[in-house]
């Protein structure tokens, strides 16, 4: 039977994917979305760009408008928390818009409650006396924290800023500071910004920034931010041993994020790596006829198995499973990737599959071996070729691809030639088999064989050289026992 109500928990990707997907499937069917704050359907990969000032205005970041949300039939509460699940009535608790209790019924629940911000250990980031984003001290994660964000740069009118964090985020918003006029310290506890590709890559990145007039402190340890009278901030640091620190009108925190999943945990859920739900490729929780989809929950990944990896890519894909099979459906989410790009000033960096030291951890059986290569963009003759910094892993023995990394000048298509690695990863194909794929080309955007299909065919040659030289190291010991020049040991 056709579940007659289903209340997705969460109004960012995955539960207004999943509200959508069973409003497309079946309009008769009562869909209510209950969402924490005022901001259902908000981009919040597009922040930066809001500080920066390119996204003039924050409406512009709602995939869909309210109005839009109403028009598929759907019923959106907002500024309602939910407060409880009772599984075995088939109720969630909530707390509408002016605190009042209430109670929805469901026949099919959906949570896509998503990540919180990290918190990291820095003496005056917790307690009672924790530094506020009114002191100028803040996290970035939600549509609240950006007007927060806002605020300070508006009222505080900041020259300088210290960005906490190298990720992803922390990049771009070292970027948008930039933008606005002020000048960016960006410092990150581990060897290099852009922990998610390689040392090699994410050193080109660090360059950029630098370039940018941005200050970059690797292998740094914040320690402590604290306020002065005056409302300075000042950061302190471990670097090397020494303790630094650098003085700021203002403070943004970016370390990561983690599941949120006290809703579902208190239910029954169960939860599992990284603390995240639970869920089978249905997106099925351990609960009756509870789904959770988004940040909050584990992830299928084709190569490395259950992981947790919080892309917004994902929940959008996740969501809709969920969706469907809320509606009693029977489809499965296809499994992650990790495919990821990010721009830094004039610099694209991308990754998808694995790197080295990822693909010998997961014990597959693999001799993961990686090449790096730096063919142009387009033909070298027509104006204006730049080179791309490729990075392909790819198993020894049998030859499959396992992963790709990417950098190179916004102008290089970086997002799209990544996609045809990502591609390539999903239908498990060789490396050399990307030499086959037939590929568009023009002197001013290609070359007949594609930057991605020479950086495939520059694996492959190592790989036969390696063979070639082992063999040749084989035949020579060979010539050498039977001549009786060659010692052995045990």
């Amino acid at each position: 039977m056709t579940p007659r109500h289903i209340v997705a928990v969460g109004g960012s990707d995955a539960g207004i994917s999943a509200a959508l997907r069973a409003r497309e499937l079946d309009p008769t069917t009562d869909v209510t979305v209950v969402v924490a704050d005022a901001y259902p359907n908000f981009s919040i990969c597009g922040i930066p760009y809001y500080v920066s000032g390119e996204v003039t205005h924050w409406t512009n970041l709602a995939h869909r408008t309210a109005a839009d949300l109403a028009a598929t039939g759907m019923r959106v509460l907002t500024d309602t928390r939910a407060t409880g699940i009772n599984v075995k009535e088939h109720t969630l608790d909530i707390l509408d818009s002016i605190g009042a209790p209430q109670q929805l019924v469901y026949d099919s629940l959906i949570v896509g409650t998503g990540a919180i911000s990290t918190r990291p250990p820095i003496s005056g980031l917790s307690g009672a006396d924790a530094l506020r984003p009114d002191d100028g001290v803040h996290l970035l994660h939600s549509m609240g924290d950006t007007f927060a964000v806002m605020d300070s740069l508006q009222q505080r009118n900041p020259a300088t800023a210290a960005i906490v964090g190298a990720g992803y985020i922390g990049l771009e918003m070292a970027e948008a500071l930039t933008t606005r006029g002020i000048r960016v310290t960006q410092i990150e506890a581990l060897p290099e910004v852009l922990p998610t590709v390689d040392p090699e890559l994410g050193a080109l990145v660090h360059t950029e920034l630098e370039h940018n007039g941005v200050e970059v402190l690797t292998d740094t340890a914040v320690t402590a931010i604290t306020r002065a009278d005056t409302g300075a901030l000042t950061v302190t640091a471990s670097q090397d041993g020494q303790t630094i620190s650098r003085t700021v009108d203002f403070v943004l925190v970016v370390v990561g994020v983690r599941p949120d999943t006290e809703l579902a945990a208190d239910a029954g859920a169960e939860l599992g790596v990284k603390g995240a739900i639970v869920v089978d490729e249905a997106m099925r929780t351990n609960l009756p006829d509870v789904f959770a989809a988004g940040d909050c929950v584990h992830t299928h990944h084709r190569l490395l198995g259950i992981t947790w990896l919080p892309l917004g890519t994902t929940a959008h894909k996740q969501g809709r499973v969920a969706g469907e099979n809320a509606l009693g459906g029977c489809t499965h989410f296809a499994g992650s990737l990790g495919t990821q790009v990010v721009k830094v000033f004039d610099l694209v960096a991308a990754r998808t599959g694995l790197r080295e030291h990822e693909a010998l951890s997961a014990n597959n059986g693999w001799t993961p071996v990686t090449s790096q290569s730096t063919p142009d963009d387009h033909k070298a003759y027509y104006p204006g070729a730049t080179p791309i910094n490729i990075r392909i892993t790819g198993d020894q023995q049998s030859g499959r691809l396992l992963g790709a990394q990417l950098v190179g000048h916004r102008s290089a298509e970086i997002a799209k030639r990544v996609d045809t690695y990502a591609t390539a990863l999903f239908h498990e194909m060789s490396v050399d088999g990307l030499s086959a794929l037939d590929l568009s080309y023009t002197p001013p955007l290609g070359s007949p064989w594609d930057a991605t299909q020479m950086a495939a065919q520059a694996w492959v040659r190592g790989q036969h050289q390696s063979a070639t030289s082992a063999a040749t190291e084989t035949d020579d010991l060979s010539m050498r026992l039977l001549s009786g020049d060659a010692t052995t040991s045990t």
